[in-house]
């Protein structure tokens, strides 16, 4: 198998063995017999390349002309086109007749395949496990979002923005989950949110935030406020003080709060919402 069709491949009696068996003890081989004169054939072909290619070779999709293979055919026991077949381990383990959309044969595949996040879960444990929860938010929250919100991914990126302080975020996480599925380990991560809360609100931040609503015109305390919410995991309330007063002076302190913004976003790592939204909101002022 050549570069260009190493997953998706042609199966004739010269193959067969190796590729519909042996292959089989390696990763999942998908067999799609088909035929020239079978248009649910035609339909269904397209959808299986398509889910091939975007899997990039989790599985191996093996074509199967019935007309011109009818020993492989027979064998396998195909009385209807199109069939698609399932091989693992050397054996069928799955499969369906007829033409099936797109959503169908994902569901029936994902039993047997690596998902397409395991990937970047795999980065974010090895992140967190070194103790760097904040490399972790990218794979998690990309993890996230593919996989529709799945519960064990939600638990995971919500951990992992409680550690690495950005309570706001992991506050809202949590809140996606469903009364039904909020469990022990649900339950554990927000007694935990509520414990960073408490512990966040360091006497330095309360002392600022009374100066400042007093004075809610200083810039200078705002900046000061702005620093120790961020130093204790505020990112957004650091963020929108830091714009606050650039949308008012945007010069302020020679530059050093712009420089302060600029730093704050992109501390918050590549793709994070947060810093696209104030990168928007920067540039809005700027341009």
């Amino acid at each position: 198998m050549n570069a260009a069709t190493d997953y998706i491949v042609d199966i004739d009696e010269s193959n067969a063995a190796q590729l519909l068996i042996e292959e089989s003890h390696q990763r999942p081989v998908v067999v799609d017999f088909w035929a020239d004169w079978c248009e649910p054939c035609k339909v269904l072909m397209p959808v299986l390349e398509k889910i091939a290619h975007d899997y990039q070779g989790a599985f191996l999709l093996a074509k199967v002309n019935a007309d011109q293979q009818q020993m492989i055919t027979q064998q396998f026991g195909v009385r209807s086109l199109p069939t698609v077949m399932v091989i693992q381990g050397g054996q069928p383990v799955d499969g369906f007749a007829g033409a099936q959309s797109e959503a169908q044969v994902r569901e029936l595949l994902q039993k047997y395949l690596p998902k397409p996040w395991d990937g970047l879960l795999q980065l974010a444990q090895e992140a967190m496990a070194r103790g760097d929860f904040a490399a972790a938010l990218t794979p998690l929250r990309q993890a996230w979002e593919e996989s529709g919100h799945q519960h064990e991914i939600t638990l995971a990126y919500a951990q992992a923005l409680i550690e690495a302080m950005r309570l706001d975020e992991a506050e809202q996480v949590l809140g996606t989950v469903r009364m039904a599925d909020q469990d022990a380990t649900w339950e554990q991560l927000t007694a935990q949110l509520k414990l960073k809360r408490e512990a966040a609100k360091s006497p330095e931040i309360e002392a600022l935030e009374a100066q400042l609503e007093q004075d809610p015109d200083n810039h200078d305390i705002r900046a000061q406020l702005a620093v120790a919410y961020s130093d204790a995991g505020y990112a957004k309330d650091a963020l929108e003080n830091l714009f606050s007063i650039l949308r008012t002076d945007l010069n302020h302190a020679d530059g050093a709060t712009k420089k302060a913004l600029l730093d704050a976003i992109t501390s918050l790592g590549k793709g994070d919402p947060l810093a696209a939204e104030y990168q928007r909101k920067l540039y809005s002022l700027l341009y």
